[in-house]
């Protein structure tokens, strides 16, 4: 059947054509840019990869591997500790230490405790054992409050006074930065035991935020010739103490501490929720006069 539609005129068929081109030409256009855009896509989640990969393999260089088995700091005893007293760290023989040989706990009044801590003897000065993590920020702030307090009892010879360097906040670090400070720390009491409690202090005053790659080696040990210890570089990148921090950390793990800081006076537990720390030492050296 004819249609009565009239025929479309010359320009009108031309003007059609040309806007069936142009519309054509913008889904080539536009597919082109798609095309190009998941190109571009495709090259940024190849990079991100890549990166990530990169980042996981330095990452685990990082935290690397060590022996079960290593030294002790001179001055690191055999419950994982250095004991300051009066006279400054206590000497302790050559040690070799090994995660897989844990001291067994000892007990005090019934209750268990980690291995080493144990009542005073009558006439000595009160035991004081604390277990801190160089990461952990309760830590900075129980320094921050009682290390000077704690300092003067110990040289006043009220107290001797056990640091345990545990490292379980090296989950919060993409570097270890917990038991890479640990390692400087028996870098000190091995090489300048004399520099130990203005190291300690001074690695709390400048810890670094919770949760980031942590202080680098370099300025560990430049904090530690800041405070009188000499250059232990060479020992901080080393990780020659690495096997001890395993070790001490093991101790904390296997005796469940719990976390930090932790606190032992004479056999007893702290309890950080209810208890005053400085009321309590001080009943326990008053008893002791």
């Amino acid at each position: 059947m004819a249609s009565n539609a009239p025929r479309p005129s010359k320009a009108e068929r031309t003007a059609t054509a040309r806007e069936q081109a142009r519309k054509l030409y913008e889904q080539q256009q536009a597919a082109s840019k798609r095309k190009s855009l998941f190109l571009k896509l495709g090259v940024v989640v190849a990079v991100v990869v890549i990166i990530a990969i990169v980042a996981t393999i330095i990452v685990q260089n990082n935290k690397g591997s060590f022996p079960d088995a290593g030294p002790a700091p001179a001055h690191g005893n055999q419950f994982g500790g250095y004991t300051l007293t009066s006279d400054g760290l206590v000497e302790t023989p050559e040690l070799t230490v090994d995660k897989n040989e844990i001291p067994e706990p000892a007990t005090v009044d019934g209750q268990q405790v980690p291995a080493g801590i144990t009542e005073h003897q009558e006439g000595e000065p009160v035991h004081v054992v604390v277990y801190a993590d160089m990461s952990c920020p309760v830590c900075k702030q129980f320094e921050a409050t009682y290390g000077a307090d704690l300092n003067k009892m110990v040289e006043d010879g009220d107290i001797t006074l056990e640091y345990r360097i545990a490292t379980f906040l090296d989950r919060m670090s993409s570097t270890n930065y917990s038991s890479r400070a640990a390692n400087a720390v028996a870098c000190v009491a091995d090489a300048k035991p004399e520099a130990f409690t203005d190291y300690l202090t001074a690695l709390f005053e400048q810890q670094p935020p919770e949760g980031g790659e942590g202080l680098p080696n370099a300025k560990l040990a430049e904090i530690a010739q800041q405070s009188g210890a000499g250059d232990i570089s060479a020992c901080a990148d080393s990780d020659k103490f690495r096997p001890w921090a395993q070790f001490v950390n093991t101790g904390f793990n296997e005796y469940k501490v719990g976390g930090t800081p932790a606190a032992y006076i004479d056999g007893h537990e702290w309890d950080i929720q209810t208890e005053d720390f400085k009321q309590v030492l001080d009943k326990a050296v008053a008893e002791n006069k």
